[in-house]
């Protein structure tokens, strides 16, 4: 794999842990402004918005930028954020900074899916794809443990200090490693919009958001799930989210590795199986070691979707691939608001803390169901609105391949 891959990771990785970091510091942040937990809460919330909304804007203002120098500005942007977030004054202010920062995930994520995919033999594009999102992953292994630790107790600004500085090293990763492509002539944001014509495209997004959603049904409850019904103490929450990293880490390679041999049966077992273990959850959750063992089987299954379902969105968008890809970031973040808030709807119905669970495999089973018409509707070529392969060369002509 080329060295501007591990350039990309240390950039998802900083992305990565900034996104989760602030779940396990929200008692200090709320402290410190003299807010309640809630109200930090829109630290999470303004952060997600901002990746959906922002991937789609940031990626069309780019279209005009060679796709090097755009990852560049956006790890400026990050950084921006991070030291905005670590330097603030008020609360405000650290929800304006979250929201800076949030501006380059959805677009890095989606620029740097076409870029890596680029830098490939064609027949290795999902593990490209999932080598740099293998920095998000280990995030959550590293990064986020770490960072909590340091902001508990160095004090919550450290952190985001320390994650600006991971910027900084990605930043200057990719000024290093990234080869300069060229501005794609001759492709106008009419050719990226046209990716959103093909039904293709939409259901490889409708998957990403349900499916993916499906795991942070659960996920967004794990603490009480796991405190008030496996009977775990309130300090275990910590490493069962490394167990959970672990998986997607494990999964993310997995996805990668096969979804260029076999795309949709990777999604079709990926898929059914979370469905499954998700269900299952509602009965394994009353034990210790079984819950440990199915959340580690959530992160793999869940994250295994990832690099398949980037690449697929990738393929049918073709000639101008960078928007879908930017949106189908987004479409992850849109899939966890929407499962968070389902899994607290049935709680708060009275439940229990495993009904979540339920939620999420229902997701899981629909984007199955999905990824079963996307399929048909291929084999019988009555999929409307493709955008032919090659129908403008100068976009793919931005992406050369390196072997």
């Amino acid at each position: 794999m080329p060295l501007a891959l591990l350039a990309l990771a240390i950039g998802a990785f900083g992305i990565g842990t900034t996104e989760f970091v602030i779940m396990g510091l929200l008692p200090e942040v709320a402290s410190d402004y003299g807010v309640s937990i809630p109200t930090a809460g829109y630290l999470v919330t303004g952060y997600a918005l901002g990746v959906m909304f922002g991937a789609p804007l940031m990626t069309v203002l780019g279209t005009k930028i060679p796709r090097k120098r755009m990852l560049m500005l956006l790890m400026g942007l990050f950084i921006v954020g991070n030291l905005l977030s670590a330097l603030a004054p008020t609360f405000s202010v650290m929800l304006i900074g979250r929201v800076v920062a949030s501006l380059a995930h959805g677009a890095f994520f989606g620029i740097g899916s076409v870029v890596a995919a680029g830098l490939v033999a064609p027949d290795k594009k999902a593990g490209a794809i999932a080598m740099m999102f293998t920095g998000l992953t280990v995030a959550n292994v590293v990064g986020v443990p770490l960072g909590t630790l340091i902001g508990q107790t160095a004090g919550w600004r450290v952190t985001f200090a320390v994650v600006a500085a991971l910027g900084v090293v990605g930043l200057a990763g990719v000024a290093k490693l990234v080869p300069d492509v060229p501005r794609a002539e001759g492709v106008r944001l009419r050719h990226e919009m046209a990716a959103f014509k093909n039904v293709q495209v939409l259901l490889a997004m409708a998957m990403t958001v349900l499916g993916f959603g499906g795991v942070f049904a659960a996920i967004t409850y794990i603490a009480p799930m796991m405190t008030h019904v496996a009977g775990f103490a309130d300090g275990s929450v910590t490493w069962l989210l490394v167990l959970f990293g672990l998986g997607m880490v494990g999964g993310n390679l997995v996805g990668g590795r096969f979804a260029d041999r076999a795309l949709m049966p990777m999604l079709y077992i990926s898929l059914g199986a979370l469905s499954v273990v998700l269900a299952l959850f509602t009965l394994t959750a009353h034990d210790k070691i079984a819950s440990a063992v199915t959340v580690v089987l959530i992160g793999a299954l869940g994250f295994a979707t990832v690099p398949p379902l980037q690449k697929r969105v990738l393929d049918h968008a073709h000639g101008a691939p960078t928007l879908a890809s930017a949106v189908n970031i987004g479409a992850f973040n849109l899939g966890n608001a929407l499962s968070a808030w389902l899994g607290g709807v049935v709680i708060a119905a009275g439940l229990g803390y495993t009904a979540p669970n339920w939620v999420g495999a229902v997701l899981a089973a629909a984007a199955l169901v999905l990824a079963v018409l996307s399929a048909a509707l291929e084999r019988r070529g009555s999929t409307p609105g493709t955008v032919v392969a090659g129908s403008m060369p100068a976009e793919q002509a931005t992406a050369p391949v390196h072997h």
